[in-house]
């Protein structure tokens, strides 16, 4: 198949951007035959690192963006995203991370957004969302994607995403902090774990007849969220919470 092509280049990649490969091409230089000069994007995704994973690349030694047109023996070393979304000195491939950072979700993730609200970011989720629809959120708002699902980060517009590795949401959201370094923007319950509605103080008066007679009785701190009037309160799953947080 590959004597239809004349050009060669060969291509490594580094850190995490390995998780996309396969076990016989991690940490290798491996060969790429091509026609013409395509834009290096295209090379990159073909071998299987979605864009906005990688933070710099270098071609014979020199950093270049995705607009350079690969050539005939050219060696391409692409390096990913450092934590906190940190691009590598070098031509920009991207704006800077939104701030504070906002995210949109995949259908796959429902658990890891719930927990990303609970520590008070701003996440997009519903379990009907299309691929179209998350791509198109985050381009019309500036959020990040976080998916499972790695072919969703290979649409052309997207600029800021991660493809989350782990399985078990509490490991997703250790991931996520971690990989994004937003432990410092943690701000508890400031979102409403159903509807991403911002949760404000209201005054127990006003939402007496929707509180069952313990809870009424026990509690006098209460808030209410701004969209789906969801009433919250500092119980006994307050404390729970309070220590699986601190387990993060």
């Amino acid at each position: 198949m590959t004597e239809n092509y004349k050009h060669h280049a060969h291509f490594r990649f580094h850190g995490v951007l390995n998780d996309f490969l396969s076990p016989s091409q991690k940490e290798q230089w491996l060969d790429y035959a091509f026609r013409d000069h395509p834009g290096i994007k295209d090379p990159i995704e073909t071998l299987g690192a979605p864009h906005p994973e990688v933070s710099l690349i270098l071609v014979n030694g020199m950093p270049v963006d995705f607009r350079y047109q690969l050539r005939h023996g050219d060696r391409v070393e692409v390096h990913p995203v450092e934590p906190g979304g940190i691009a590598i000195e070098g031509p920009p491939l991207r704006p800077p991370l939104p701030s504070p950072p906002r995210f949109v979700v995949d259908v796959n993730l429902g658990k890891l957004t719930r927990w990303l609200r609970l520590l008070g970011f701003d996440t997009a989720w519903r379990n009907d969302y299309s691929d179209r629809q998350v791509v198109e959120l985050a381009v019309a708002e500036q959020l990040i994607i976080l998916t499972r699902d790695r072919r969703l980060l290979f649409h052309r517009v997207i600029e800021h995403g991660f493809w989350v590795r782990a399985v078990k949401p509490e490991q997703q959201v250790r991931e996520v902090l971690e990989r994004l370094q937003l432990r410092s923007q943690i701000h508890p319950f400031r979102y409403c774990l159903e509807c991403n509605g911002l949760i404000e103080p209201v005054a127990k008066e006003e939402i007496l007849d929707r509180l069952e007679p313990l809870t009424r009785r026990y509690y006098n701190e209460f808030y209410r969220c701004s969209q789906c009037g969801r009433i919250y309160w500092k119980g006994s799953h307050y404390t729970n919470l309070m220590q699986k947080l601190e387990l993060l």
